[in-house]
C-alpha cells in the first residue's frame, strides 16, 4: 500500500470523527457532556462497547499471543464473559436504580469520602497506564506505516495522534464518544475481514 493511500485513509478517518463530534456537540451543556441527556440509543452503546473492549491492542497483539501460547488466552476471554455478566446483572441495575452517573458517587455514599477518592485515584492511574500503552502502539503503527518514510520524528507522530484524539472528543463528551466508538467498532471489524481477505490472497488460498 502506497504512502499516499495510507495518508488518505488516516485523513478521511479522522476527518469523519471530527465532523461527527462537531455534529453531536452542538448545543451541548455539562449535563449533555457527561450523560448525553440519557438519550443514547442502546444499540449504539452496545455495538460501541465491542470496540472499547477489543481496542487496537487486541486487534494487533492478541493473534500473535494466541499463536504463541495457543488456548491460554481463552481463559481471559472466559473471564470477560463472567465480568460482563456481573456488570449487566448486578452493577447496571444498581446504577439505574440509584440514578448514578458513575460508580464513584456510589462509593462515596456507601463507604465514605476516602473510598470515593481512593477508587477514583486507582481508576485514573490504571486508565493512564492502559491508555499510554494503547497510544504508544497506535502511534507506533502510524509512524511505521506512514510518518517514518518522511523522516518525521516519533514525538511528532505522538503529538499529532494526541491532538487528533483530543480534537474529536473534547466538545461532545459522552454523546460524541458513543457515536465515535460505534464507528471505530465498525471499522475495526471491517479491518478484520479485509485483513483475512488480503492474507488469503497473498497465500493463494481458495
Amino acid at each position: 500500500m502506497s504512502s499516499l493511500t495510507v495518508f488518505l485513509i488516516i485523513s478521511c478517518y479522522f476527518l469523519m470523527l471530527i465532523v461527527t463530534s462537531l455534529y453531536t456537540g452542538r448545543k451541548s451543556d455539562s449535563l449533555t457532556f457527561f450523560t448525553a441527556n440519557k438519550k443514547s440509543p442502546w444499540y449504539l452503546v452496545a455495538f460501541g462497547t465491542i470496540g472499547t473492549s477489543l481496542s487496537g491492542v487486541t486487534f494487533i497483539s492478541v493473534p500473535g499471543e494466541v499463536g504463541n501460547s495457543q488456548f491460554s488466552y481463552f481463559q481471559m476471554a472466559l473471564g470477560f464473559l463472567l465480568g460482563y455478566f456481573i456488570i449487566g446483572a448486578v452493577l447496571l441495575p444498581l446504577y439505574y436504580r440509584l440514578k448514578l452517573i458513575s460508580i464513584y458517587s456510589y462509593l462515596e455514599g456507601r463507604f465514605g469520602f476516602w473510598s470515593f477518592k481512593t477508587g477514583a485515584l486507582i481508576f485514573m492511574i490504571s486508565r493512564v497506564i492502559g491508555a499510554s500503552l494503547r497510544l504508544f502502539l497506535v502511534a507506533s503503527v502510524l509512524h511505521l506505516g506512514f510518518f517514518e518514510k518522511f523522516d518525521v520524528p516519533f514525538w511528532v507522530t505522538v503529538s499529532v495522534a494526541i491532538s487528533l484524539i483530543w480534537l474529536y472528543t473534547f466538545q461532545g463528551g459522552i454523546k460524541t464518544i458513543v457515536l465515535t466508538d460505534a464507528l471505530q467498532t465498525f471499522f475495526m471489524i471491517l479491518a478484520v475481514f479485509v485483513t483475512i481477505y488480503m492474507i488469503k490472497q497473498d497465500l493463494n488460498l481458495s
